[in-house]
C-alpha cells in the first residue's frame, strides 16, 4: 500500500533530471506531483499499463524488470534515489514497456504525462537530459542484445560482474560487491538460470578470480575478467574500457 505524504520542492532537488531548475519551477512541480511512500516489494508500474506518469525516486531503490511468456524474469536495471523512470510512455503515449518494483521502502513523486511534456517544452535543459538518457538506453539495449546473441553464459556473467564492479568501484584491480548479488538476480540479468550462475561463480572462485566473504563477493582480478570479455567481443581492452565508461 502507498501512503500520501506532504509535497516538497526541497525533495525534488535530489532528482538529477531537475538539477538547476529555479525555486519557482520546483515549487510548481512539487504541487503538480502526487507524493507517496511505498513499502518494499510493491509494484509501481506494470508492463502494458496505460498510465503515462513519470516517477521521481526521492528515496529508496527500484528494479526495472519484465517477465517472458514462460515466466522467466528479465531484469533491465536497478534505479537508486535521485533517478526517474516512466518517461518512455510519457513521451510516446504508448503502454508501459516494463514493470517497476520497489526493492526497499521508497518515496516517489509522480508527474502526469501532460505536465511532464509541458516541462520538456518549457525547460530545454530537461529536454536535453531526457534525450541523452533515451539515447544511452538505446545503446545499452543494443549492446545487451548483441551480448545475449553472441556470448555464452560464462562471458555474459563476466560482463555483468564487471558492470556491477564499475558501480561499486575498482581499487588496485579488485572490486568488492557488497551486499553480494543474489544468484537469482544475476540470472535474470543475463537470461539464464540460478544453477548456471552458481556453477560459473564456483569456477571463478576455483580460478582465484573471485573470493566469497560473508557479506560480499570480491573480484580479485578485474583486468583479467575484462580481457576475457573483450576477447570474445573482438575488442581490444582499451576499446572495452572506453565502451564501459560510455555505458555506465
Amino acid at each position: 500500500m502507498t501512503e500520501p505524504i506532504p509535497r516538497s520542492s526541497l525533495a525534488l532537488r535530489r532528482i538529477a533530471l531537475l538539477d538547476g531548475l529555479s525555486d519557482q519551477r520546483l515549487d510548481q512541480l512539487a504541487q503538480q506531483c502526487l507524493w507517496h511512500t511505498v513499502d518494499a516489494e510493491r509494484w509501481l508500474v506494470t508492463r502494458a499499463d496505460d498510465g503515462g506518469e513519470v516517477y521521481f525516486l526521492v528515496s529508496g531503490q527500484v528494479r526495472v524488470t519484465t517477465y517472458s511468456a514462460s515466466g522467466r524474469q528479465v531484469t533491465f536495471r536497478d534505479g537508486d534515489a535521485g533517478e526517474h523512470f516512466g518517461d518512455i510512455a510519457a513521451v510516446d503515449g504508448l503502454p508501459r514497456s516494463a514493470d517497476v518494483v520497489t526493492l526497499a521502502p521508497s518515496v516517489v513523486a509522480s508527474l502526469d504525462r501532460e505536465a511532464f511534456r509541458a516541462l520538456l517544452r518549457e525547460e530545454p535543459l530537461v529536454a536535453e537530459r531526457v534525450m541523452l538518457r533515451l539515447a544511452a538506453l538505446v545503446r545499452q539495449l543494443s549492446e545487451r542484445v548483441i551480448d545475449l546473441s553472441t556470448l555464452g553464459v560464462q562471458n555474459r556473467l563476466h560482463a555483468e560482474l564487471l558492470r556491477i564492479a564499475r558501480l561499486a568501484g575498482v581499487v588496485d584491480n579488485e572490486a568488492r560487491l557488497s551486499p553480494p548479488p543474489r544468484h537469482a538476480v544475476l540470472a535474470s540479468q543475463i537470461s539464464t538460470n540460478r544453477e548456471q550462475v552458481t556453477r560459473e561463480l564456483n569456477v571463478l572462485a576455483r580460478e582465484g578470480l573471485l573470493r566469497k566473504e560473508d557479506q560480499a563477493l570480491v573480484l580479485t582480478d578485474v583486468r583479467t575478467l575484462a580481457e576475457r570479455v573483450a576477447l570474445v567481443r573482438g575488442e581490444t581492452l582499451d576499446d572495452a574500457v572506453l565502451r564501459a565508461h560510455k555505458l555506465s
